[in-house]
């Protein structure tokens, strides 16, 4: 059963990836078709295509490897310049990279009709152009946004509740490994007092309760000493009298490790227990909520894309020494399969299963809006770095009374977008072979 949970979990991430690359891709084909760009094809992964439609001028359809998308626009450059577009050799000269380059506007002008076709994309003004390639990254966002909405707003947050969901029958030792009661151990306070389960905390020593942790760092600092607890029970307000048992407990820091002393002992404090114990339930949040966890979360990727190479080194090295990888750090497709799938199998109530998903979709989603912000061609960031510099060139020569330059010939950084798509490719391999060999788990 397990393993079916698994395998379902792993097939609901690659459909919710699916939709998530198609929402991107219409991200760039709406505005695309808005500003009369002709677009060719919109298809879903790469290879060869396993389903396709033609509707007016566009082919719609799937490809056999679901890692991707893409739209083809016409003239998403220039044109080639007329002495090769002649072909006198039908190569530019110059080695590999120049072959490269002139393939690449070989396959440009394959989508132009004529160099007089203003249906094309490199003659759109520059934010019509920056519209364009920044639609598919922020339709990742904003289904991040939807997600985490539906999630925080429409499921919520497991929280602890102000409700006492059960009430111990005595204080057990803390250096004893027993869970039944003895007739040695002493009554639990809550007990003594009357608190019944089911019981909502009001307030604690004229201190109005909101949290159970806002009653719990009263009933903590009271040890020994008798508090008021004021209770509702079925529409009645009850007042109750409490005195806390005085325990010893190990202090611990912000990460959960116990603090020391001096001599190595762990450091212990005197705390007040009453023997209840709280209400775990989901609390919707405000419907705001899922923006700003899509803020957040944009903030705490953009902190791991930056610093990806060096991730990407750190997560290698474990693959050799088999140390434990950053639960924190980069994961390939095969990695967040493997997440989805233990997320899927979790022994836990279904709700929390599918709150389990709906998180590491909108996550991946984050990823996908962030990393195709880099500045880099063939990402959507290095396109709209290229749109801006020919904004600025063509500011600088309106404001220079010089005439209108040439457009950028994007052609021309195929070197360098080869040399991004190998890292591109070398940084994906070593974090798949990790996810497969090495994976982060959750349990």
């Amino acid at each position: 059963m397990e393993v079916i949970a698994f395998v379902i979990g792993v097939v609901l991430l690659v459909v919710g990836l699916a939709v998530s690359i198609a929402l991107h891709e219409l991200g760039h084909l709406w505005p695309a078709k808005k500003f009369g760009v002709r677009v060719g094809q919109y298809m879903i992964g790469f290879g060869p295509t396993l389903w396709s439609r033609r509707r007016g001028e566009t082919e719609y359809g799937f490809k056999a490897l679901p890692v991707g998308g893409y739209i083809s626009m016409a003239g998403m450059y220039p044109p080639s310049p007329k002495e090769l577009a002649a072909g006198r050799d039908g190569r530019a000269g110059g080695g590999f990279f120049a072959t490269m380059v002139q393939d690449a506007r070989a396959a440009n002008d394959e989508t132009l009709d004529g160099h007089d076709d203003d249906r094309v994309f490199y003659k759109l003004p520059v934010w019509k152009r920056v519209v364009i390639m920044l639609g598919g990254p922020f339709m990742n966002l904003a289904f991040a946004i939807v997600l985490f909405t539906v999630l925080l707003s429409g499921i919520g947050v497991l929280s602890a509740t102000t409700t006492v969901s059960s009430v111990s029958e005595c204080i057990i030792p803390a250096d004893t490994d027993r869970t039944e009661c003895a007739a040695s151990d002493p009554q639990a306070p809550a007990v003594a007092a009357g608190i019944e389960p089911g019981d909502v905390l009001v307030e604690v020593e004229g201190t109005p309760i909101t949290t159970f942790a806002d009653a719990s760092e009263i009933i903590q600092a009271s040890p020994g000493q008798q508090i008021e607890v004021v209770v509702e029970r079925d529409g009645e307000t009850l007042t109750l009298q409490v005195t806390p048992v005085a325990v010893e407990r190990a202090v611990t820091d912000e990460t959960g490790q116990p603090v020391l002393d001096e001599n190595g002992d762990p450091v212990t404090e005197e705390v007040g227990i009453a023997g209840i114990r709280q209400e775990v339930a989901y609390l919707r949040q405000p419907i705001w909520t899922g923006a700003q966890t899509a803020a957040q979360n944009v903030g705490a990727v953009a902190g791991i894309i930056w610093q990806l190479p060096v991730k990407v080194y750190e997560t290698g090295v474990t693959l050799v020494t088999g140390e434990e990888r950053d639960p924190n750090g980069p994961l390939s497709v095969v990695g967040a399969g493997v997440l989805a799938g233990e997320v899927a199998a979790a022994d836990a109530p279904v709700l929390n299963r599918v709150a389990g998903l709906l998180s590491l979709l909108a996550s991946l989603n984050i990823a996908l809006f962030v990393f195709n912000l880099i500045p880099l061609l063939p990402l959507d960031g290095g396109h709209v770095a290229v749109a801006l510099w020919d904004g600025l060139k063509r500011a600088w020569a309106k404001m220079t009374n010089r005439p209108p330059p040439k457009p950028v010939d994007a052609t021309r950084l195929v070197p360098v977008t080869f040399v991004v798509v190998i890292a591109l490719v070398v940084m994906g391999g070593v974090l798949i072979l990790a996810d497969i060999i090495n994976p982060v788990s959750l349990f």
